[in-house]
């Protein structure tokens, strides 16, 4: 099997070349730009350990204020139990420290013994409320967790939902919504973390206040017993976040082969063309070089943790030696002593959770960072309110001098148009692909504004009504309609969403677009869930999918229906059933059709033909075939393919 290479050429499949990171081809296969989940941990890697310090007091604030503003109270018990989780542990150190001085004094046994109960006590009650307070900060965690991912995915679909619709022809505006989506999971890991690494300082504290009390000399052997292997583990963390960002395109690689290989809607064909060997080889070749990587890693972060382990293992033995000589010395009993041991293993499992929690924060911020900018940058987006006119039944719909361009092409989707359509008219556009059709219609739909130009409803422009009544008065049934993961009776309701609709006038909606019959066959009827990836979910053909599209399209029954290539997957005998429905419409509703089959638009009161974005002709069926321009030619070009077909047979 032979494969195209990046430049051109064509090689062996086996010879496919090993990708590295920032290599051309990078920029040239479109599945290896960089996924929005590594954006943060990219900003780890770049970042020194000094960088990350400096932005966590920040990054703290901002979880702090998300935790605050999702839920006051449960932020405020888990601070307070924090807090308390801290004092309890250094009374538990004091505690020990008592238990351990009556322990050590003299006298019999039984007198000791009896002398370190009162103490025991207060440890045993310390660690009871600490056991106490951890269940509280665990509690209150945990149900924080999804006020926070309400607050903030809330707040982000409550922009995505109502933002223009031009908004996603901006290549930014989707790349800034793809990271935005990875920010609000981060918010909660953001959240978590900034209460674990308060806990973690609470309890670093907590044990430094003891220390102190127990003995001051004590302080600096804590340090010196724990501050290596701190900073081992925040180098090898570093490490791993770099490697990695350097091994970014290999995953996107192997995520695409994992979607390939096991993937319902890539398997027929992966069986039919024979590719299991194929991606199966592609696979064990990234693998082997990720292998290889992930193994040079283990050996850096164990030489790494290794050489901080020896160094904080000499250290905490210079401690004891310290320990020893100040106990030979008479400057500490030997409780104190003790205790700092206690104390030392104490601090390093906090100082555990620290660093590993340093690096969360910063890696999940970078994310949320995603989500607060694209917020600020989506208000460019939002539409006007409106001017708030009530909307009355259409009598005439004026479209003036109107055109439109998209940010990426040089030329006008639109340009220039001007048409007037009557009440109770069916019109059609025609023209070729890319003509300017269904842009048009969708500044007729209010579902873009135009660039230049004006669109009027009874001689008010558009932008001056009331949005929501505007939309109440229009349906809209585009050609690349949205296969909803609803039942059937949902994905028709969904329609008139507002007017919450009853089942006889879904039904009666589903018989004008020939789709009740289909329906009541399916093993559920109108309860079916249309959509496989659920348990007794159905597929439904593109034919089958079209009925219900225009099922949803009827059902409002506004004022104006437009209906973009409603039949293109219909067989003729739905197709011609669909179009009765349409010319049904006629004399009482206002439709716009657009449609590539022209046969089905010689009714039509008026046809409107574009090409190239412009306007270039008007009037009915028969008028434009005695004018014998570009709709003729292109009626004429179809009814000749129809003819032949008859003479063949």
């Amino acid at each position: 099997m032979t494969v195209s290479g990046t430049d051109g050429t064509t090689r062996r499949a086996s010879a496919v070349p090993r990708q590295t990171a920032g290599s051309p081809v990078e920029s040239v296969l479109p599945e290896l730009r960089a996924l929005s989940w590594e954006t943060g941990i990219r900003a780890r890697a770049d970042a020194g350990l000094l960088s990350v310090f400096a932005e966590l007091p920040r990054l703290v604030g901002k979880a702090l204020g998300i935790s605050w503003r999702a839920d006051r109270v449960r932020t405020s018990v888990a601070a307070v139990a924090t807090v308390g989780a801290g004092v309890m542990a250094a009374f538990g150190l004091l505690a020990t420290q008592r238990v351990l001085v009556e322990l050590f004094a003299g006298g019999p046994t039984p007198h000791r013994v009896t002398a370190a109960l009162p103490a025991l006590g207060v440890l045993t009650v310390a660690t009871g409320i600490r056991a106490g307070v951890g269940i509280t900060i665990g509690y209150a965690q945990n149900t924080l967790a999804p006020r926070v991912s309400r607050e903030v995915e809330r707040g982000l679909f409550e922009v995505t939902t109502k933002v223009r619709l031009d908004a996603f022809d901006e290549d930014a505006f989707a790349d800034d919504m793809e990271r935005a989506s990875r920010g609000t999971d981060s918010a909660i890991d953001l959240v978590q973390g900034a209460m674990n690494l308060f806990a973690g300082l609470v309890s670093l504290l907590a044990v430094t206040v003891a220390v102190i009390v127990i003995h001051p000399l004590l302080l600096p052997a804590l340090l010196v017993a724990t501050v290596p292997n701190a900073w081992a583990s925040l180098r090898a963390g570093h490490q791993r976040y770099q490697t990695y960002t350097a091994g970014s395109v290999r995953r996107r690689r192997l995520w695409i082969l994992h979607q390939l290989m096991a993937e319902r809607v890539s398997a027929p064909e992966l069986r039919s063309y024979g590719l299991r060997q194929f991606l199966l080889d592609q696979y064990d070749r990234v693998m082997r070089v990720e292998t290889d990587i992930q193994i040079a890693l283990a050996r850096r972060v164990t030489t790494t943790t290794s050489i901080g382990s020896v160094i904080g293992g000499l250290a905490t033995g210079v401690v004891y030696g310290l320990l020893g000589v100040l106990l030979l010395d008479g400057q500490i009993p030997l409780s104190a002593a003790a205790t700092c041991v206690i104390a030392v293993q104490t601090a390093q499992r906090a100082l555990s959770t620290v660093t590993f929690q340093i690096d969360r924060i910063y890696t999940d911020g970078q994310h949320f960072g995603d989500y607060t900018g694209f917020m600020a940058r989506a208000v460019d987006y939002l539409p006007d309110a409106g001017g708030g006119v009530a909307v009355a039944p259409l009598r005439e719909l004026a479209v003036r001098g109107v055109g439109l361009s998209y940010p990426d092409r040089d030329t006008p989707a639109v340009n220039d148009v001007t048409l007037t359509i009557q009440s109770g008219q069916t019109v059609a556009f025609v023209g070729e692909n890319g003509s300017g059709k269904s842009t048009l219609a969708a500044m007729i739909a209010a579902l873009r504004a135009p660039s230049r130009g004006s669109i009027e409803w009874n001689g008010q422009q558009l932008a001056e009504y009331d949005p929501a009544g505007l939309r109440a008065r229009i349906a809209v049934v585009t050609q690349d309609y949205h296969k909803w993961p609803f039942t059937a009776a949902t994905n028709i309701a969904i329609g008139d969403a507002e007017a919450t609709p009853q089942q006889e006038r879904i039904e009666r909606a589903a018989e004008r677009a020939v789709a009740h019959e289909m329906i009541r066959d399916l093993p559920h009827g109108y309860e079916t869930l249309l959509d496989r990836t659920f348990a007794k979910g159905q597929d439904l053909s593109g034919g089958q999918w079209q009925r219900i599209t225009a099922a949803r399209g009827f059902l409002r029954d506004a004022d104006l229906l437009i209906m973009d290539e409603p039949s293109s997957a219909l067989d003729a005998r739905a197709e011609d059933a669909l179009f009765q429905a349409i010319r049904d419409r006629r004399g009482r509703a206002t439709t716009i059709l657009i449609t590539h089959r022209l046969a089905n638009v010689r009714h039509a009161d008026r046809i409107f033909v574009l090409h190239n974005g412009a306007l270039i002709e008007s009037g009915t069926h028969d008028e434009l075939m005695t004018t014998a321009g570009r709709y003729a030619e292109l009626f004429a070009l179809q009814a000749a393919g129809y003819q032949s077909g008859r003479s063949c047979a």
